[in-house]
């Protein structure tokens, strides 16, 4: 039997995501994650990465249409400038605050 340890799971496809409040829409990832790493909450859910996306950085944790609000720390932090798919990188090419 082989067991796996926390850099064994980082460094292959699972990531762990910190969300703040029940409320936000993205969470932090807590390393650098690879376009189809599985990045995975606190409370078991999980979302699949579509892209590369920078440890300490945003994740869309469901689809965020152009338009409507980001939320983290369960308060809007700017709205969507283009239709964010979950999983996508979060940050100013797509957020406008």
């Amino acid at each position: 039997m082989t067991c796996s340890t926390w850099a064994d799971r980082t460094n292959g496809m699972t990531v762990l995501g910190i969300r703040v409040h029940p409320k936000d829409n993205v969470a932090v990832v807590a390393a650098d994650t690879k376009a189809s790493d599985l990045v995975r909450l606190d409370d078991g859910s999980e979302v699949r990465a579509v892209e590369a996306i920078p440890r300490g950085s945003k994740v869309a944790l469901s689809s965020v249409a152009c338009g409507e609000a980001v939320i983290r720390y369960g308060e809007e932090i700017g709205k969507a400038t283009k239709d964010i798919a979950a999983g996508e990188y979060v940050h100013t090419h797509n957020l406008a605050r």
